[in-house]
C-alpha cells in the first residue's frame, strides 16, 4: 500500500516516538498522542486512515478510545498493541469493533502486513459506501458490490443501462438476478416508467400466453373479462422475464414477433396493440444446449442476448459476505426491533468459509434466522443454522464409470443430488441451479422411461421418502 495517515497512541513517550519513527520510515505520515483524550482530539484534526494504539493505558485505555472513535471516525480501523497479560481485553476489543491486535514484543513484519490489510479494508469500504450511496439514489439498496467481480458487473450495468439493448442476466439461483434487472431499469432512461417482473417457471404452460399478451373476454373458459398482459403493463418501461427457458417453444415464435415488431394481439383479440418495452431476461438453463435439443429458438436467443451480464456465485465473492451480512443485520434488526448490531468474529469466519449453495438468498435467510434467535448485540456461532454452525461443509463427490452418455450422467447427478438433499426437491432444484418445474419434469421423464423398460418400482418419482442407502436411477423410483 502507499502512504497513509497513521495516529500512534501510547502513554510511554519513548515507545510512541520509536513507533512513529518506524512508521515514517515505511513512508507513512504519522501523528502521536500519549493518552486517550489527546488521541481523540488529534483524530478529529488529523483524520487518520488507521489508529495504532496501546491497549493498556492509565485513565483512558484503548477500549475507551475505541468506543469514542466509533462516533468520530466510524470507518477508521483501530489496531491495538497488547501485552500477554491483556489478551482477554484485546479479544473483547475485537468484539467491540477493533480491526486486530498484535501482542508485544512487536513482530514488525506482522505489524506491516496488518496495517496494509487495514488500509485495504478501509479503501474497499470507502468504495462500497460510495457505490451504495449512488445505488440508493437510484432505488437499489439491495445490490452490494464490494468484490472485484461484482464491481465489474456494476460497471457493465452502468454502460448498458442507458441503451435500448436487450440484456441477458445469467447466474446461479439466488445470486440476485432480479435485483440486477431492477437496477438496470433504474439506471436507464425508462426509470420513471413501469418495471414488471415475471417468473415464467411459476406459470402453468396453458396460461403463460395469456399472462404475457393478455386476453379478451371469452377467449377461454374462465375469461370473464378483458385482461392486459405484462407487455401492456410494462409499456414505456422494462419487462423482466425470469426463467426464460421455461417458455414453451410453440409460444417463442409469437414472443419473437412482439419483440421485433413492437405489436401484439391479445389472446382471442382481433386488433393489434403497439407496445414499447425493453426486455431483460434471465435463465438457469444452458440455452445453447436447449437450442441444440430444439427446445429453444436460436433467433429468439440472439434477439434477447444482445448484451450479457453474469453474476458470480457467492462462493466466488467471499469478500462481499461481511458487507452483505451487515446489510441484512441492519435490515432485520429494524424489522424485529432487536438490538443486534453485528456478528462475532468467530461466527463471521464460519459465514465467510461456508460455500453458500443457495447464494445470497440462503445468506439472507441465515441472517434473518440469526437475528430472530439473538438476544444480545452480536450474532454468535450458536445462532447460525445447524448445518453451518459446525465445521465447514465438506465437498461431496460421486464417481461414474466411463462410457455413459451425457443424459445418463445428468440423470445420475440429479438423483444423487436429490438423495444428498434428503429428497427435498425445492432445495435440490436450488442447488442444481434449475427451477422446480424443470426438476419435476426430469423426474417424471425418468419414471416414464423406467416404466417403459419394465423396471420394478417404476412409480412416480414424486412419491414418498425411503431409506438413506445408495441410490441409482431405478432405486430412486421406488422411494
Amino acid at each position: 500500500m502507499g502512504s497513509a495517515r497513521i495516529l500512534a497512541v501510547d502513554d510511554e513517550r519513548e515507545t510512541c516516538e520509536a513507533l512513529a519513527e518506524m512508521l515514517s520510515a515505511w513512508g507513512h505520515k504519522v501523528e502521536t498522542a500519549f493518552d486517550g483524550h489527546d488521541a481523540l482530539r488529534k483524530a478529529g484534526e488529523f483524520r487518520p486512515d488507521v489508529v495504532l494504539s496501546d491497549l493498556a493505558m492509565p485513565e483512558t485505555d484503548g477500549l475507551w478510545l475505541l468506543r469514542n472513535l466509533r462516533e468520530e471516525l466510524p470507518d477508521c480501523p483501530v489496531v491495538f498493541l497488547t501485552g500477554r497479560g491483556t489478551i482477554d481485553t484485546a479479544v473483547e476489543s475485537i468484539r467491540e469493533g477493533a480491526y486486530d491486535f498484535i501482542v508485544k514484543p512487536l513482530d514488525t513484519a506482522r505489524l506491516k502486513v496488518c496495517i496494509d490489510r487495514a488500509l485495504e479494508k478501509k479503501e474497499t469500504m470507502r468504495e462500497v459506501q460510495t457505490l451504495r450511496r449512488r445505488l440508493k439514489q437510484l432505488g437499489s439498496t439491495d445490490l452490494i458490490a464490494g468484490s472485484t467481480g461484482m464491481r465489474k458487473v456494476i460497471e457493465m450495468m452502468e454502460k448498458v443501462a442507458p441503451s435500448k439493448a436487450s440484456v441477458s442476466i445469467s447466474g446461479e439461483s439466488g445470486t440476485g438476478k432480479e435485483v440486477v434487472a431492477r437496477t438496470v431499469h433504474n439506471l436507464s432512461l425508462r426509470r420513471d416508467k413501469p418495471f414488471i417482473a415475471i417468473n415464467c417457471a411459476s406459470i402453468p404452460a396453458t396460461l403463460i400466453e395469456s399472462e404475457l399478451f393478455g386476453h379478451e373476454r371469452g377467449a377461454f373458459t374462465g375469461a370473464d373479462q378483458r385482461r392486459p398482459g405484462v407487455f401492456e403493463m410494462a409499456h414505456g418501461g422494462t419487462l423482466f422475464l425470469d426463467e426464460l427457458g421455461e417458455i414453451p417453444i410453440d409460444l417463442q415464435a409469437k414472443l419473437l414477433r412482439v419483440l421485433e415488431e413492437g405489436r401484439l394481439r391479445r389472446l382471442g383479440g382481433k386488433v393489434e396493440i403497439e407496445v414499447d418495452v425493453r426486455v431483460l431476461s434471465a435463465t438457469n438453463r444452458d440455452l445453447k444446449q436447449e437450442i441444440k435439443n430444439q427446445r429453444f429458438r436460436e433467433d429468439l436467443y440472439f434477439r434477447l442476448n444482445v448484451f450479457q451480464l453474469h453474476l458470480p456465485p457467492l462462493r466466488e465473492r467471499r469478500d462481499d459476505v461481511p458487507i452483505l451480512v451487515q446489510h441484512f443485520v441492519d435490515k432485520f434488526r429494524g424489522d424485529s426491533a432487536k438490538r443486534v448490531s453485528g456478528v462475532h468474529p468467530e461466527a463471521m469466519e464460519v459465514l465467510k468459509n461456508y460455500d453458500w449453495p443457495g447464494n445470497i438468498r440462503e445468506l439472507r435467510n441465515a441472517v434473518e434466522r440469526a437475528v430472530i434467535l439473538c438476544d444480545g448485540e452480536l450474532i454468535t456461532r450458536e445462532h447460525l443454522p445447524p448445518d453451518m454452525a459446525g465445521k465447514s461443509p465438506e465437498r461431496h463427490t460421486f464417481k461414474l464409470p466411463f462410457g455413459l452418455s451425457l443424459d445418463a450422467v445428468e440423470r445420475e447427478y440429479i438423483l444423487g443430488s436429490l438423495q444428498r438433499n434428503g429428497n427435498n426437491k425445492a432445495r435440490t432444484a436450488e442447488v442444481l441451479g434449475v427451477s422446480e418445474k424443470t426438476l419435476y419434469n426430469k423426474l417424471n421423464r425418468y419414471a416414464a422411461e423406467n416404466r417403459a423398460q419394465g423396471t420394478p418400482g417404476g412409480g412416480s418419482p414424486l412419491g414418498g421418502q425411503g431409506n438413506d442407502g445408495p441410490m441409482s436411477a431405478s432405486s430412486f423410483l421406488t422411494r
